[in-house]
C-alpha cells in the first residue's frame, strides 16, 4: 500500500513510519508546521512538541529511513482552532484541552485530505492506540486503548470522525514506549533517544497565563473577588485565567483550613473557594458528545481528564449531544472545559464529549 506517515520529529511517529517501510509499504513523511519557535527555544532553553527543530528531526529520520519527506504549513489553522479557543475559555472560566482540539480540528482531517490527494490508502501516526474493525461501531471501526498505560493516547482522539478512523492506522498502539525505543536502536534512528515532550506545545514552561494574556491583550481578566460557599468575600485573585477547578496554590487567603477552587466564574471574574469535600461530585454533563457505538443508557469507565485512572459511572444519553455520566464513587476536582471520555469493558471509546458542569445531587 501507499503510506502516509504523520511525522512530529520524535521517536515515536518515526518507528510508526519504520514499521510501515519495514512491512514493504510505499511510504511517505509530512510534518505539519504549526507555530514558530517560542522565545525559550530560540534561546536554547529546550522545546516542546512541533517545535521548528522538530522539522529538521522529522527529515533527519525521512532520510534515514529513505522516504521523502514534506512540510506542509498549517500556522493559521492551528491558531484559528487550537491557540486563540484555548485563551477565549480561560477567559470563560473553563478549562481547555488543546491537544483534544488540535487532533480534532487540525491534524486528522487535513492529513487525511492530503493522504487522499496524494492517492494512499492509509495515514500512520505515532500515537498509542489501536484501531480494530468492530461491527458495532460507526463507520464500522472502533478506537481502543493503547497497551501502554502509561502511554496511552485514546483519550485525546476520541473526536475522530469515522471515516478518518478507518484510514488511520496508529503501528504503535500494541507496543510499550520501552520497545518503541528498542526499535529505534535497532534500526540505527537518529532519534531513538529523543527525550518526550510533556508542556503543551505552544506553551513554554508551563507559563499558560502568561500566554492567554498575550492573546488577548486588553481583555485579560482583572483581579476580582476570592468568595465561599456562602458567598462571603475571603480575599482577592490576580485573575480567573490563573486557577482552575480544584487549585489549592496561589489562592493567599488568610485560614486555617484548606481551601481549594470550586468554581471559576467567568462572567464575573469571582472564584469560590471550600474544603476539600466540596470539591467532590456525583457526576457531570456533557455536551457536544459524540458517539462512536449507538447511543444508550450503559455502564462505562469514564475518564475525566487526561491522568484520571477512570471510574465506574453510568451515562444516560439526552439529545442534541448532551448526556449526563453518573459515577459510581463520587469524583473530585470536574473542571468544566475538560474532555470525559468514557470506555467499555474491552478499553473501547464508546463516547466523549466536553464537560459542561459538576452534578452535586446522585442519579435519580
Amino acid at each position: 500500500m501507499r503510506v502516509m506517515a504523520a511525522m512530529s520529529g520524535g521517536v515515536d511517529s518515526s518507528v510508526a513510519a519504520a514499521l510501515m517501510v519495514e512491512a514493504g509499504h510505499e511510504v511517505i513523511g509530512l510534518t505539519m508546521k504549526l507555530r514558530e519557535a517560542s522565545p525559550a527555544e530560540q534561546a536554547g532553553r529546550g522545546g516542546s512538541c512541533c517545535s521548528p527543530d522538530d522539522l529538521m528531526d522529522a527529515r533527519v529520520a525521512c532520510d534515514a529511513l529513505g522516504i521523502p519527506h514534506y512540510v506542509a504549513d498549517y500556522q493559521s489553522v492551528f491558531h484559528e482552532k487550537v491557540i486563540q479557543p484555548f485563551a477565549e475559555a480561560y477567559l470563560a472560566g473553563r478549562t481547555p484541552n488543546p491537544c483534544v482540539a488540535c487532533n480534532d480540528h487540525v491534524k486528522f482531517a487535513p492529513l487525511i485530505d492530503r493522504a487522499r490527494a496524494l492517492g494512499c490508502d492509509l495515514l500512520v501516526t505515532g500515537h498509542y492506540a489501536r484501531v480494530v474493525a468492530d461491527p458495532d461501531a460507526v463507520g464500522g471501526f472502533a478506537l481502543q486503548r493503547g497497551v501502554d498505560a502509561d502511554k496511552d493516547q485514546s483519550y485525546f482522539l476520541f473526536g475522530l470522525a469515522p471515516d478518518a478512523l478507518a484510514m488511520t492506522r496508529f503501528p504503535l498502539g500494541g507496543l510499550t514506549k520501552p520497545q518503541v525505543r528498542d526499535i529505534a536502536r535497532r534500526l540505527g534512528l537518529p532519534n531513538a533517544d529523543k527525550a518526550d515532550s510533556e508542556d503543551i506545545c505552544f506553551v513554554p514552561e508551563g507559563k499558560y497565563a502568561d500566554v492567554v494574556e498575550r492573546l488577548v491583550g486588553d481583555r485579560a481578566p482583572k483581579p476580582g473577588p476570592i468568595v465561599d460557599q456562602a458567598g462571603q468575600t475571603l480575599g482577592t485573585h490576580d485573575g480567573i485565567h490563573r486557577y482552575t477547578v480544584g487549585q489549592r496554590k496561589g489562592l493567599r487567603v488568610p485560614t486555617t483550613e484548606r481551601l481549594y477552587v470550586l468554581n471559576v466564574d467567568g462572567s464575573t471574574d469571582t472564584l469560590t473557594v471550600g474544603p476539600a469535600d466540596a470539591l467532590t461530585a456525583a457526576g457531570l454533563e456533557a455536551h457536544e458528545l459524540r458517539w462512536r457505538v449507538a447511543p444508550s443508557a450503559r455502564v462505562v469507565t469514564a475518564r475525566i481528564r487526561y491522568r484520571h485512572p477512570g471510574v465506574t459511572a453510568r451515562v444516560v444519553p439526552g439529545a442534541d449531544g448532551v448526556a449526563r455520566v453518573w459515577f459510581d464513587q463520587p469524583q473530585a476536582a470536574v473542571a468544566p472545559g475538560q474532555a470525559v471520555v468514557l470506555y467499555d469493558s474491552d478499553d473501547r471509546v464508546v463516547a466523549g464529549g466536553y464537560i459542561e458542569r459538576a452534578l452535586a445531587e446522585g442519579a435519580p
